[in-house]
């Protein structure tokens, strides 16, 4: 997927032609020699904002998943020590 960059002033003088380079990549329009806006298609856009799965769906059991008995060990070390800063 190319990237295209232009500058505000060519994207000004030239609108058509930065619309159809947006149809094969993002196109990164600078101001002052910055990136100040990115310029995608509906469906690019749409792509990047799709909700995801979150942390909690992907780390949680399915409802028909069978009982796990998990009993962890109790740790005999401590797991912080105060820092002597003398």
């Amino acid at each position: 997927m190319p990237i295209t960059t232009v500058t505000s002033r060519e994207f000004n003088q030239d609108v058509s032609r930065i619309k159809r380079a947006s149809l094969n990549g993002p196109v990164f329009i600078t101001d002052r020699g910055h990136p100040a806006h990115v310029l995608l298609t509906i469906e690019d856009y749409q792509n990047l904002t799709k909700v995801k799965e979150n942390i909690i769906d992907l780390l949680s059991m399915p409802a028909d998943a069978p009982e796990i008995d998990f009993e962890p060990t109790k740790l005999n070390k401590k797991i912080y020590r105060p820092e002597d800063f003398d």
